[in-house]
């Protein structure tokens, strides 16, 4: 028997995607975002209204970095979702991570992050049914403690995942089968 809740605004899980960029002044601006996806091998999609500084920051730099948000970061990832940058100046700084600049895009890479995506701006679509920040992935780069085979370890990733329905982090983890491959045994 399944029991009828309130419609929440996602589907869980959720990722916990940390997008950085440059300020107009050059300082490091991050925000945390539970809507983005690919929509292909080499395109990103980030469900971001325009009023978000943020997506100014994209739109003027021409570059972004999509970082996934880690369990070792939760603290520091959940900052850069409650704390706006136009209210705390030293938002980043506070965090206590640093960063080296992309030489792809105009946009920092945050060191501390297992993996970034460095994208370049293709385009913003604000119509209804508009995904809203559309990037080229350039290169995306994973640390070493995170890879296994050539492959990223899911497991030593520890990425987070947000829960829309109690608003908490969990770690994804636990492999629990083989896509592509598990399903056939039904044949």
């Amino acid at each position: 028997m399944k029991q009828q809740i309130k419609t929440t605004e996602a589907i869980f899980p959720m990722p916990v995607l940390l997008i950085s960029t440059f300020n107009e002044d050059g300082t490091v601006d991050v925000m945390n975002a539970a809507w983005g996806t690919m929509l292909s091998r080499d395109m990103v999609a980030l469900n971001l209204s325009e009023t978000h500084t943020t997506v100014q920051n994209i739109k003027a730099r021409k570059g972004f970095v999509v970082h996934i948000a880690d369990a070792k970061h939760v603290i520091e990832a959940d900052w850069f979702g409650v704390v706006h940058g136009n209210q705390e100046p030293e938002k980043f700084k506070k965090s206590g991570m640093t960063y080296a600049k992309s030489d792809l895009v105009d946009a920092p890479v945050i060191n501390e992050l297992p993996i970034a995506i460095e994208c370049a701006f293709s385009e913003y679509q604000s119509d209804d049914t508009g995904l809203g920040v559309i990037g080229k992935v350039l290169r995306t780069t994973v640390e070493d403690a995170c890879m296994k085979d050539g492959k990223v370890d899911i497991d030593a990733l520890e990425a987070i995942a947000f829960d829309p329905y109690t608003h908490g982090y969990y770690k994804v983890g636990g492999r629990v089968g083989d896509a592509f491959k598990d399903g056939l045994k039904l044949k």
